[in-house]
């Protein structure tokens, strides 16, 4: 019935989501409300953490990209549930050091690294920060020598691999703001100053080949074209390369459209292609990385917002307009993102209904979603929207001054806080 698989429909014919019910989080809380189901995601951590470990033999590690949803709660779930941590800023590596996060178990990614986070990634000993170019390298060099360190890194990797995606979540690509090019002879020559440089220890070669894909051969043609680099790199410049990490971007059902593949699937059909290939190409397994984010925060989390107003427009469409919108959800003005909706307090009904619903901010394309079904909703209604715990409050904004939702974590019938809501004080509080 639902896209997300940790909702049901209660004794009172309203969604409940962890056990809750929805309706009374909406009455307790507050909305526009962001609500994540801390036991998906731990069960999402440990498929993915039990999956690589039983196909690479325990020479793996997960690293949950924090991009998704990052909060000091969120990184202490991570850190509990043993898998490791992507970082692309400041702020997410500063989160999680503040939630007593393992640095030796982060990454440290971003095509434009400040110096500053560069010193604090250095000063903080993160186990891996990813190289996005020439400049970052000798920026990275001198910094650590300065301190007297040596900074073990990762190169980001173009591998020219078509992911099927929406062009602005294409990352794999030539033409594209990450990493090295393979086809240009960019990263070649970029691996051959790094083992030249006396203040940077490289590890390993990183790639990632966009987000929400479905289908897993572009995964394995990354696989295949990472491990010919690494091969060659042997070859020619007798250096091994021990770790490859091989991104994310495994898709999710935002809808019933949405065909994703179980994560066990791809491991266990990347883990052959990397076994085969390293036989082939006559080098070492390296230790395998991958970085989930979405599959682990998105199917987890889901937005409650409450109905101000349906406006009819005969023989047009009819808008329901709830109390949130592209402030908290920017992702349907985005990309089009299509989600799947209904209304919480009347979750056992059929929907009969056909609405767009509409954000409450100053912008004709403020909205959910377009032609959407759902049950008749009508002024006071909480409705609920699937599948948002991933780039929902990570990408969140004040647009119009209006503040940010809290997000509230559930677990076995029980909810608690763990990000407040803002108030109109913190909206001026950087203001002089």
């Amino acid at each position: 019935m639902f896209v997300s698989k940790n909702l049901t429909v209660n004794e009172n014919g309203n969604l409940a989501i962890g056990g809750v019910d929805t309706v009374e989080l909406a009455q307790q809380y507050g909305t526009p409300l962001y609500v994540m189901d801390e036991q998906l995601i731990r069960k999402n951590c440990r498929s993915f953490k039990k999956s690589i470990d039983k196909y690479y033999d325990g020479n793996g590690l997960v690293c949950y990209a924090s991009k998704t949803f990052s909060c000091l709660e969120m990184c202490r779930i991570i850190k509990n549930e043993g898998i490791g941590l992507d970082v692309v800023s400041i702020g997410e590596l500063y989160t999680a050091l503040k939630a007593g996060f393992d640095c030796s178990k982060i990454g440290f990614h971003g095509n434009n690294k400040t110096n500053q986070e560069l010193e604090y990634a250095v000063d903080n000993k993160v186990g891996h920060i990813i190289v996005d170019n020439i400049e970052e390298l000798y920026r990275l060099d001198k910094i650590a020598g300065e301190k007297n360190v040596i900074a073990d890194i990762m190169f980001r990797i173009k591998p020219g691999i078509d992911a099927h995606t929406h062009d602005f979540v294409k990352t794999g690509q030539i033409d594209s703001k990450f990493g090295f090019a393979l086809e240009t002879g960019e990263a070649f020559e970029a691996v051959k100053l790094a083992i030249q440089l006396e203040n940077v220890n490289l590890l390993g070669l990183h790639c990632h080949i966009g987000s929400q894909i479905f289908d897993i051969a572009p995964f394995e043609e990354a696989a295949n074209v990472m491990l010919g680099f690494i091969a060659k790199i042997k070859k020619e410049l007798d250096f091994e390369v021990k770790e490859l990490n091989l991104g994310g971007g495994f898709g999710i059902m935002y809808t019933e459209k949405d065909t994703p593949s179980p994560y066990d699937t791809y491991m266990k059909n990347v883990s052959a292609v990397v076994h085969k290939k390293c036989e082939e190409l006559g080098i070492n397994l390296p230790f395998i990385l991958i970085e989930p984010g979405r599959s682990i925060a998105g199917p987890a989390g889901i937005t409650l917002y409450t109905v101000g107003a349906r406006k009819e427009i005969p023989n047009i469409r009819t808008y329901v307009s709830i109390d949130g919108g592209m402030c908290d959800n920017p992702r349907y003005a985005l990309y089009k993102s299509e989600y799947d909706a209904l209304v919480a307090n009347k979750a056992s009904q059929e929907k009969t209904d056909i609405v767009t619903i509409a954000g409450k901010c100053c912008e004709s394309g403020d909205l959910i979603g377009e032609n959407m079904p759902l049950q008749y909703a009508e002024s006071g209604d909480i409705i609920a929207v699937c599948a948002t715990g991933a780039y929902n409050y990570s990408m969140s904004s004040n647009y119009n001054r209006i503040p940010k939702p809290a997000v509230v974590f559930v677990n076995e019938g029980e909810s608690r806080i763990g990000v407040k809501r803002e108030t109109l004080d913190d909206i001026i509080r950087n203001d002089i």
